[in-house]
C-alpha cells in the first residue's frame, strides 16, 4: 500500500474515532492493576465488606475471591470473580459516571465472560451497577434474573421508586418495566461477550427517559416513556462490579453520552479494546 494511501486511511479512521474519545470518561483496561487507566473522577478501585460500601478499603488486597487474573482477558489481563463474594469492588462516581441533575445521558460498554447457568449460584446477579446514597433514590444495572432457565439477561434503570412503582409492585410481577431483558443470552465459558448499555432523558422530569442494551454490537431492545429521575448524593454514587458475580470482566468504558448504534459497533470491533480510542 502507498504511503499516501496508508495515511489517508489512517487519518479517516482517527477522525472517525474523535468523537468517541472525546466521549470517553473512564476506562479500566485492568492490565496494569485494578485502578482506572483513564478516569475523569477518581482512578482508585475500593473493597467494602456489603453493599452499602461502608468503610471501603483501597485496592483488592482485602476481597474475598476478587482477582487481576493474568492473561485471561479479552484484552491482556482482567478482573476475576472467582466465587460469589459477600465483598462489593467500586469506582467512586462522582466525575466518572458523568452525573447531570438536568437531562444525563451516557453508555457503558465492557466485556464479560461466563456461563450463568453453570457459574452464578441462586439468586439475582447484578455484574455492574451504577447506584448512589440508596437504592429506592434511583439506580441502573445489568442483572442476571434467579428464576428462569436459561437464566435471562436484562438491563434496568429504576429511577426514584415512586416514579417507576407508585404501587409498590413486586418487580416479577409487573406488565411493565423500564427494562430490557434477553431470554437467550449468549454468554460462554468458552468465549467473550460484549455489553452495552445506552440512555437518555434522564433527569428531565418528564416521562422521555429511554434505555438501550446491545450484545457483540447488536441491539437487543430498548424501552422508552419513563420519568428517570435520581435524586443522588454524587458524593455516595458508584460504579460497582460484580455483585453475586462468578466470571470474567473485562475493558469496562464510561462515556457521557449515548452512543450511537454505529459507534457501539465500533467499539465492539476494536482490536484492542478501549485502549485503541486513548492512543
Amino acid at each position: 500500500m502507498r504511503p499516501a494511501l496508508f495515511a489517508l486511511i489512517f487519518a479517516l479512521s482517527a477522525s472517525a474515532d474523535e468523537p468517541l474519545q472525546s466521549a470517553l470518561l473512564f476506562h479500566a483496561s485492568f492490565d496494569h492493576g485494578a485502578d482506572a487507566d483513564f478516569a475523569t473522577g477518581e482512578r482508585h478501585i475500593f473493597t467494602a465488606p456489603g453493599r452499602k460500601r461502608t468503610e471501603p478499603k483501597e485496592g483488592l488486597a482485602e476481597a474475598d475471591a476478587i482477582e487481576i487474573a493474568k492473561g485471561e482477558g479479552r484484552f491482556g489481563d482482567a478482573l476475576a470473580f472467582r466465587r460469589k463474594s459477600k465483598d462489593v469492588v467500586f469506582f467512586r462516581g462522582k466525575g466518572n459516571l458523568g452525573f447531570q441533575p438536568k437531562n444525563w445521558s451516557g453508555s457503558a460498554s465492557f466485556w464479560m465472560k461466563l456461563d450463568p447457568d453453570k457459574d452464578l449460584e441462586p439468586g439475582y446477579c447484578d455484574p455492574l451497577q451504577f447506584v448512589a446514597q440508596a437504592w429506592g433514590e434511583g439506580n441502573m444495572f445489568v442483572e442476571f434474573s434467579k428464576d428462569h432457565t436459561p437464566r435471562h439477561f436484562r438491563y434496568a434503570i429504576m429511577a426514584i421508586t415512586k416514579l417507576w412503582n407508585p404501587n409498590n409492585e413486586k418487580w416479577e410481577a409487573m406488565s411493565r418495566r423500564p427494562m430490557v431483558a434477553v431470554e437467550k443470552p449468549p454468554f460462554s465459558r468458552e468465549h467473550w461477550t460484549h455489553v452495552c448499555f445506552t440512555f437518555g432523558n434522564a433527569n428531565t422530569g418528564a416521562k422521555d427517559g429511554w434505555g438501550r442494551l446491545y450484545l457483540d454490537g447488536v441491539k437487543m431492545g430498548e424501552f422508552s416513556g419513563w420519568e428517570n429521575s435520581f435524586n443522588w448524593d454524587i458524593e455516595q454514587s458508584a460504579l460497582t462490579l460484580g455483585y453475586s458475580y462468578v466470571g470474567l470482566l473485562d475493558d469496562i468504558a464510561l462515556f457521557n453520552r449515548a452512543l450511537t448504534d454505529a459507534e457501539v459497533r465500533t467499539v465492539f470491533a476494536l482490536g484492542n479494546g478501549i485502549a485503541d480510542l486513548r492512543k
